[in-house]
């Protein structure tokens, strides 16, 4: 695979901070409710009524995060766009099941079906946007923004393609959380509170005016974790920690490869999700931009008096099985 260095230009997010700026950096807002939606922005600037009403919020969050990437980053036409999604637009296909339930297949609303595949969103952002290119979606849980990113990331790499906008979404209805509370997924004592994710970020070879970071490394494997695989030459490193013994054990292993690094997390400030990777890998960018990092966010304490990041590593599993890590360093 041919060296070619790799930026990202642009990120934004929409999630249980103020969306679409970084004033989380500064003034984090701590939620302690076990189940937190999205704050959602003004659509209308954006999406015309007309338009809007035919989408579900997913959608909505989606291709307001999306266009806003692309404006911010001057690439109006990506070569690529690249989802990861781990339930998909699940509010729609609710929706779909209990009409079922209720009233058969007599009045089922065509919309809500036509919404309700994983592969809606990419292809929706595509179809505003005019983007003909590489179309993809990636649902594999945890790891479904990792692959899509991974997917960007070697395609960038061979120089298949220039510029790619690789997203991550997914939304969180309350009959869901019931049941991922159930499964011991979410909603335990002292665990993070359950999320939704909408992040887009936009990679280019090319750095642009202000790109806000590098994109060094992307790796993604399955079974026994790689530990011996992960950079060390990191001054800092994210972690996906939420309070979950069974999830957070992996990660203080990780922990103690870096005893002279900034640890940091961030899902006690965006939320649990099957996509918080994406916003981890946001926030991450968004630090080594600003050049601070957020208190907040400090694992272990040492954050207030940490140097600017240059090199900073985001850890993330799912189930023990899969293993993901993004190197991110100073452009």
């Amino acid at each position: 695979m041919t060296e070619r260095p790799i930026y990202i230009t642009a990120a934004t997010h929409i999630s249980m901070q103020q969306p679409l700026d970084e004033q989380w950096l500064t003034e984090p807002i701590l939620h302690t409710e076990p189940y937190v939606r999205s704050i959602d922005p003004n659509f209308r600037q954006w999406l015309n009524p007309l338009e809007a009403r035919r989408m579900g919020k997913i959608l909505k969050r989606a291709l307001v995060t999306a266009s806003e990437a692309m404006t911010r980053s001057g690439i109006s036409n990506p070569d690529a766009i690249i989802t990861g999604t781990g339930l998909g637009c699940i509010e729609n296909t609710e929706l779909i099941l209990e009409a079922l339930c209720r009233d058969g297949e007599q009045t089922l609303k065509p919309t809500y079906f036509m919404q309700s595949t994983h592969n809606t969103i990419s292809s929706l952002i595509a179809i505003h946007h005019r983007c003909h290119g590489y179309n993809s979606t990636y649902s594999h849980r945890g790891v479904s923004f990792d692959a899509a990113l991974l997917d960007a990331f070697v395609q960038l790499s061979l120089g298949d393609i220039a510029t790619a906008l690789v997203t991550g979404n997914d939304e969180l209805t309350p009959s869901y959380f019931n049941i991922l509370k159930r499964l011991g997924y979410v909603g335990n004592p002292r665990q993070v509170p359950a999320g939704e994710a909408s992040a887009a970020i936009m990679l280019a070879t090319e750095p642009g005016d202000n790109p806000l970071c590098r994109l060094e490394q992307c790796r993604l494997s399955y079974g026994t974790p790689p530990l011996d695989t992960l950079p060390r030459d990191v001054d800092t490193v994210m972690l996906g920690i939420n309070g979950h013994d069974a999830n957070d054990e992996l990660y203080r292993q990780i922990a103690t490869l870096y005893p002279d690094a900034t640890l940091l997390r961030y899902k006690h400030i965006f939320g649990e999700s099957y996509t918080a990777s994406a916003l981890g890998v946001y926030a991450a960018a968004a630090i080594i931009n600003a050049g601070v990092i957020p208190a907040a966010m400090s694992l272990d304490g040492k954050a207030s008096s940490a140097a600017a990041p240059r090199r900073l590593l985001v850890v993330n599993h799912s189930d023990s099985r899969c293993l993901s890590f993004t190197l991110l360093s100073k452009p």
